[in-house]
């Protein structure tokens, strides 16, 4: 199942900018549910989430089951970059970010994925779970757009 999860995490990008590519900017700044975010917003989410989890991959990697910090994701939603940002600068950062990290993830042995970092919330995770949670937090967030441009007949 690892080779999939990897596979998400590589296709990610490329999936997404074919999803939004040709929304209008009112069809970005629509929200996928009632209460939710909008596909703008989580367009940028994405390379937020993704960052800060590869940055922790990085991390335990190279410490011994080193502490993390948690952030605010609901808030970073809604920081002026989020609306003043083109998607288009996120989709990049987003292609780029997922090539290192699948060249990353590649090139990672059966006992590198079972080194851990310390979360909060969650206290010891390996990388195998958290690869395992990012390429469900890939699809996951994928559907919503997808979803919503089936809902609404976009």
């Amino acid at each position: 199942m690892r080779s999939d999860f990897i596979k998400t995490i590589e296709t990610l990008p490329s999936q997404l900018r074919k999803e939004v590519e040709n929304l209008s900017e009112q069809q970005l700044d629509t929200p996928y549910r009632d209460g939710g975010w909008t596909v703008r917003q989580v367009i940028h989410h994405l390379p937020d989430s993704h960052i800060n989890s590869y940055v922790r991959f990085k991390l335990a990697l190279t410490e011994d089951n080193p502490q993390i910090k948690t952030y605010e994701e609901h808030l970073w939603a809604e920081l002026p970059d989020t609306y003043k940002t083109p998607i288009g600068v996120s989709l990049n950062l987003l292609e780029s970010l997922h090539a290192r990290w699948a060249i990353l993830l590649r090139s990672l042995t059966d006992e590198q994925f079972e080194k851990t970092f310390q979360h909060p919330e969650w206290k010891n995770i390996t990388l195998s779970k958290t690869l395992a949670l990012y390429a469900w937090h890939s699809k996951h967030h994928l559907a919503h757009i997808t979803e919503l441009k089936k809902k609404m007949g976009w």
